[in-house]
């Protein structure tokens, strides 16, 4: 492809592009292919002489777009939104024309030093406090996801405590090897258990215990300082060493928020001890100075991280992570040997953000966020979280209209609507026509939600964060899930 027929084939893809979400409220959300569907239409090798533009734009639409879920549509209410923009997809554009994998300041200057001062930019807008800033110990790093981040931070916070709470108690390097060699199977990260399981599958990559703790409706399942303290204690009676903490600001089943003042307080005897803050879709809302208030308490914590591509108009991956002190990501992630070694990098006037995650090289992410923060502006992102809150707010609305049909299964929040379809016939649990409903509705393709088990309840998950839903796409969504519920609670 020289660079004319690129041209004419990026004008054709803009125009693709363009068309499909002026029609992406006339899609099925969800696909029709089988399973395995895609090898039956491909070739079982790859092509061995080249093939026109034409022909391969051809397969993509006849072979590639059927297989696609549609998480921009009005009708997806499942998981979290993810979202994207036409800035956002501009910023992709342009990052892969420049194609860098920009592990050191010196591969592209820009690609570093854009990415800090937009993580900065975020970090004011979201109230964060200014110790998670670049210009203090701390900063922001984009991260590929949450989970992505709190396998980073987990690995940083192992480091610190065999370091500090372990080693630091020795004079020779024999001994202080022979004592981490004997706490590492020791060390222990806790979660509530509502939080993403992300923090379980971090252990697993750090070679860690874990463990869960219970939380409980009357907390509305938040994570308390008492149940912290008590769960800590019993881990230390059995000889474990508690080193790691993932807090939530919105856990994925139904939006709960820790107790973050009750857990600063509850963990001032444990220095050592990291604590995480996960808001990977709330967090957003924190850019709208009416939710900042959840953030009392982040003064407490390591570390935080959201996820600008869940619900702030940034196509994934764009995963914001905030440290207090870099250091400890630089100490236990850094390795150079010579041939990265630079002048720029040996000055410590610049960041190398490959000591700041698992990879090596890094994507140009900061430019479609740069991109969409300058095109909608702070006003604008904050109008379209609010815009989808009321939606969601409307969502609640009409479900609590219904209270013979369906209940409430824990308090909305951030536009989430968790719920369960009342019985009809004494014979028939909750859990089962709750069940029944969320089955039919997905397989019948109108809508896309996801099911959630909470506290043994089986519950329907609904939520919308897409900049394309609207007041009337969510009233018919209602309507179609009043219709299912209804008919499912008499057959």
């Amino acid at each position: 492809m020289d660079p004319e027929e690129y041209r004419r084939a990026a004008y054709a893809s803009v125009d693709y592009i363009v068309d499909y979400y002026k029609t992406i409220t006339e899609r099925q959300v969800v696909s029709d292919v089988e399973p395995g569907y895609l090898r039956q239409l491909l070739p079982t090798e790859m092509p061995q002489e080249p093939e026109s533009w034409d022909d391969i734009h051809k397969d993509f639409d006849s072979h590639i777009v059927p297989g696609l879920t549609h998480w921009q549509s009005p009708n997806f209410l499942a998981f979290f939104p993810g979202n994207t923009s036409f800035p956002s997809i501009l910023g992709e554009l342009y990052s892969a024309a420049f194609s860098a994998p920009a592990f050191n300041w010196i591969c592209s200057p820009a690609v570093t030093e854009l990415e800090t001062i937009v993580l900065d930019w975020l970090a004011k807008q979201m109230g964060l406090p200014s110790e998670f800033l670049s210009d203090t110990e701390g900063g922001g790093v984009i991260q590929g996801s949450a989970s992505e981040a709190v396998v980073t931070t987990m690995v940083a916070a192992r480091d610190r405590y065999l370091r500090d709470a372990i080693a630091s108690k020795y004079s020779t390097e024999e001994e202080k090897e022979a004592a981490i060699a004997a706490a590492r199977g020791k060390l222990v990260a806790f979660a509530s258990d509502q939080t993403h399981s992300s923090t379980q599958k971090a252990a697993l990559i750090a070679g860690v215990k874990f463990i869960a703790i219970k939380t409980y409706p009357e907390d509305n399942y938040a994570l308390t300082g008492a149940a912290l303290t008590k769960a800590f204690k019993e881990a230390e009676d059995k000889g474990l060493l508690p080193f790691f903490l993932t807090a939530s600001l919105g856990t994925t089943a139904i939006c709960a928020i820790d107790k973050f003042v009750e857990i600063g307080e509850a963990t001032k005897d444990y220095p050592h001890t990291w604590k995480h803050i996960d808001a990977a879709y709330s967090g957003a809302a924190l850019i709208c100075p009416e939710f900042q208030h959840y953030l009392a308490g982040v003064e407490y914590f390591d570390s935080f991280d959201m996820n600008m591509h869940k619900w702030l108009l940034v196509n994934f991956d764009a995963s914001c992570l905030y440290v207090r002190k870099r250091k400890y990501l630089t100490d236990a992630l850094s390795i150079t040997p010579s041939y990265l070694r630079n002048a720029a990098s040996d000055s410590g006037l610049v960041i190398d953000y490959r000591d700041w995650q698992i990879p090596l090289g890094r994507r140009f992410r900061s430019l479609k966020i740069w991109f969409v923060m300058r095109t909608y502006g702070a006003k604008g992102m904050q109008e379209h979280v609010r815009k989808t809150l009321g939606i969601g707010m409307h969502f609640t609305k009409l479900i609590q209209a219904h209270p013979d049909v369906f209940s409430i299964a824990t308090p909305p929040r951030f536009g989430l609507t968790v719920f369960q379809v009342v019985p009809s016939r004494p014979e028939e649990t909750a859990n089962e026509v709750t069940k029944k409903v969320a089955n039919r509705i997905n397989n019948e393709k109108v809508l896309f939600l996801t099911a959630s088990t909470v506290d043994g309840k089986e519950c329907i998950r609904v939520v919308t964060g897409s900049p394309w839903a609207t007041d009337k796409a969510m009233s018919e969504a209602f309507e179609y899930i009043l219709t299912v519920s209804e008919e499912e609670r008499q057959n």
